[in-house]
Parts: structure tokens; sequence; C-alpha cells
């Protein structure tokens, strides 16, 4: 699934090619990925202009020159892409967006789980949708504050989207390593300086997937991510363990919280009752 890294260089090659340039169609291959209907999308696209692009989370926004704004949302397999001819179409084009200077802008789907919606504006469709701070902007003091008094363990409350919107399994798990706090760990039990760690390592995990364009095997030998791509893709008769990069001697342990896969250093993010 494109996680926010994705939609975020999503965002910045839509920036380079459909900013400013009139849209002079709007081709539907598969109408299963509209989330609004296709007249009412036609009618807002055709002769107006993208001017800028934004995105919350794992949203990526065309705003438009009639004031309004396209929501773009990729589902599991979504993408973006640029072409001239039909022949060039990419396999898995559901909708392009054919611009005034001849280039073609596609949206790809393979599993059609992914959709295109109408908007009256970036701010509207963030509070339909109840989505919180996108994750690089928001605070140490809103994760405190919307989260300080709450009983419930603090990876489910990070992949909530009203608390803060852009956070997926791995990144939470790569968050909470980084900031070595446990998974378990009950929101109203972390300190001040915890919830500013936690703050701290947001930034640092999303802004080094961005810088890599989301391609995790460059990420610093430092990263979780590389025990959880590894356990992915072992082999039933490969023995699976990997020790934290930290602690070359304390083996990597995998559980499930929240019903969710999940990764931890025992020795890193230890329950505050087993810290010495």
């Amino acid at each position: 699934m494109p996680e926010l890294p994705e939609v975020e260089t999503y965002r910045r090659f839509l920036d380079e090619v459909i900013l400013h340039q009139p849209i002079t169609a709007f081709e539907v291959r598969d109408a299963h990925v509209l989330g609004t209907d296709e007249e009412t999308l036609r009618k807002n696209l055709v002769g107006q202009q993208v001017t800028a692009t934004r995105r919350i989370g794992k949203n990526c926004f065309l705003e438009l020159s009639n004031g309004t704004a396209l929501a773009l949302h990729f589902g599991m397999t979504g993408d973006v892409d640029a072409y001239r001819d039909d022949h060039d179409a990419p396999r898995f084009t559901r909708v392009a967006f054919h611009l005034a200077g001849g280039l073609r802008v596609a949206f790809i789907d393979p599993r059609k789980f992914g959709r295109i919606r109408h908007a009256e504006s970036v701010a509207h469709y963030q509070r339909a949708k109840k989505l919180g701070p996108d994750a690089l902007d928001v605070t140490a003091a809103h994760l405190q504050q919307v989260l300080g008094a709450k009983k419930m363990m603090i990876k489910p409350l990070l992949l909530d989207q009203s608390v803060t919107a852009g956070l997926g399994n791995w990144i939470v798990d790569e968050v909470l390593f980084q900031a070595k706090i446990h998974p378990e760990r009950r929101a109203n039990t972390l300190s001040t300086r915890e919830f500013k760690a936690l703050q701290q390592a947001i930034q640092l995990v999303l802004t080094t997937a961005i810088s890599h364009e989301a391609t995790y095997r460059h990420f610093p030998a430092s990263f979780l991510i590389h025990a959880r791509e590894w356990d992915i893709s072992a082999t039933p008769d490969t023995e699976q363990h990997l020790s934290c990069p930290r602690h070359p001697k304390t083996d990597i342990a995998k559980s499930y919280v929240g019903g969710r896969a999940t990764y931890i250093c025992p020795r890193c993010q230890p329950m505050p009752s087993t810290i010495d």
C-alpha cells in the first residue's frame, strides 16, 4: 500500500508535470475508481488548471483554478505516471487527465481500491474524513494533548488517522523503535520527554523515507525496517531472526498488537516493569 512517503513522491511528480496547464479532457477507462460521479468530475475538471498540489497523510490533492479540489487516494496499489500517446499508456491506467501541452497524466491502479473524488476544498475534505494534522506537521504538544490521557496502547493510537494522518503500520513500528517506546505502552504512561521523542522519531522516519523515495533497502542500517523486510521475504525453511542494529546479540521480536504484525527490540523498547 502506498504510504505517506510514496504519496509525497507522487505529489512531487504531479507538481512537475501537471501544474498550470489547462485540462482538455478527462478520460475514464474504468469508473470503478471514481468516488464522485463521472459527469461531476468532468464538469469540474475540463477547462480548469491545477494551481497547486497538496498532501495530507496518504491523500494527495490537486487544487483547481475554480477553487475546488480533486482528492486522490491510492488504495493498495495506486500510482501515477505520464505519457503522450495511447499506445504508451501504462498498464492498469484507470483514468487519464489530458493536458493542453499534449501530455497525459495516468492514475494507475491494478487492484482498483484507489479513489478519485471531487471536494469543495482540501480543508472541507479533511474535516469530512476526520483527518488529523499531517504527520510531518504534527507537534509533540499535539500528540501529548490528544493522547496523554488515553489508556489505550500507543501503537493503535498512532495508526488512528484522526490523531495524525499518514502513519502506517511499518512506519509506526519504526517510529516506536527509534523513540525506544514499547508499542503496548499505555499512552497515559508516556512522559513529556517521550512525546517529544515520538515527534522527533516521526520526523526522522518520514524525512528519511521521502529522501530515499521510499526505497526501503536504501534506508540507514540503524533502521528496523530491514528486519521487517527480511522477515517478509524469508522462506518457510529459513531461520527467521535478525538482530537489533543497536544490539547485535538481541533478536528482533515479532508479535501482534491491535491485530497488526509488530516488530520490536526487547532491549531497546522494554515495558516499564522490565526496566532495570
